[in-house]
């Protein structure tokens, strides 16, 4: 029998990931395997009452459990894409990307069903500086406020009446099997998911090729090729998860269709655009896409986020 140990966070939705590995590795392999946890907390599970975009630095919620691969103490871990630096450590790699879930985000309200109906002036939660950036653009009287916490304690602090509306990610939702009295979804092409966004990532060393016997069966090239793309853009740009930049890919095909922006918290300034090309190309399309968008004023906008003190990745 096979011993595989996987490294993941604590939160709710973290263990609901590596569970649902864990699921997939028994019903596929049956008394072959025997898959354990090995439950750890991260820099960004540590410091709750900052803005991650104040926070700086790669990899703030995946380092602790990129250690645990490279002395040995985990065989793979389960990771959300976009938490993952597009450089890796080196002797890991993401092998495995299963298929994807929803990429859009979801706007969760007791009172109020829709963006729209929103009052003048309420309340919304999030501390993603992508999510408030496209939020501004189509509500800018919006009184937008910092939220961080997993995925129970922003709903119930929106249960207990402390915002008029929060924005979190469609697929932990889901996942979780989580609901609001009022859900609405927001997603392209109106408003685009951060790189990653709804795609899990399975990360081992990369001398582990025995691995690939066991998890191969989970790999998704449609869901690969699009993350690609996106993380392309991402490289491209410097960029970290944690800065106002989103990016959405589609397969069509072998055709990738790419969007992607960058834009200004404090201005509201965005410069967006879009480009395809070639699937198996889909990594070189997202840098060219970044020079697009660099050389239309990304850069400057960039240049103004991080001096304004919000991290560059």
């Amino acid at each position: 029998m096979q011993r595989l140990v996987i490294a993941t966070r604590g939160s709710k939705l973290a263990l609901w990931q590596a569970n649902h590995i864990k699921s997939q590795l028994e019903l596929r392999h049956g008394n072959a395997v025997a898959v354990e946890l090995l439950i750890l907390k991260t820099k960004g599970d540590k410091i709750l009452d900052v803005p991650l975009a104040k926070v700086g630095g790669k990899g703030l919620f995946v380092k602790e459990i990129e250690d645990a691969l490279l002395d040995g103490r985990a065989d793979l871990a389960v990771h959300s894409m976009k938490d993952v630096p597009v450089e890796l450590p080196e002797g890991l790699v993401l092998g495995i990307v299963p298929p994807r879930e929803l990429v859009t985000d979801c706007l969760l309200s007791v009172h109020w069903p829709t963006l729209e109906s929103l009052p003048l002036g309420a309340v919304v939660g999030t501390s993603s500086l992508r999510r408030q950036c496209q939020l501004r653009a189509l509500r800018p009287d919006l009184q937008l406020e910092h939220l961080r916490g997993n995925v129970d304690t922003r709903l119930n602090k929106l249960l207990a009446g402390e915002f008029a509306a929060i924005v979190m990610a469609t697929a932990g939702m889901r996942r979780l099997g989580l609901k609001a009295p009022h859900m609405q979804e927001l997603g392209p092409p109106h408003f685009l998911p951060a790189v990653g966004q709804g795609a899990l990532g399975i990360e081992y060393c990369q001398d582990r090729a025995d691995l690939l016997e066991y998890l191969g069966f989970m790999d998704h090239p449609p869901t690969r090729i699009t993350v690609e793309a996106e993380r392309g853009f991402l490289t491209g740009l410097n960029g970290g998860c944690q800065v106002p930049i989103a990016a959405h890919g589609v397969l069509d095909g072998k055709t990738v269709r790419l969007e992607g922006l960058v834009a200004d918290p404090d201005t509201g300034e965005t410069i967006r655009r879009s480009t395809e090309g070639p699937a198996h190309q889909a990594f070189a399309l997202g840098l060219a896409l970044a020079d697009t968008v660099l050389a239309a004023g990304g850069k400057v906008i960039l240049d103004r986020v991080y001096a304004a003190g919000h991290a560059r990745a």
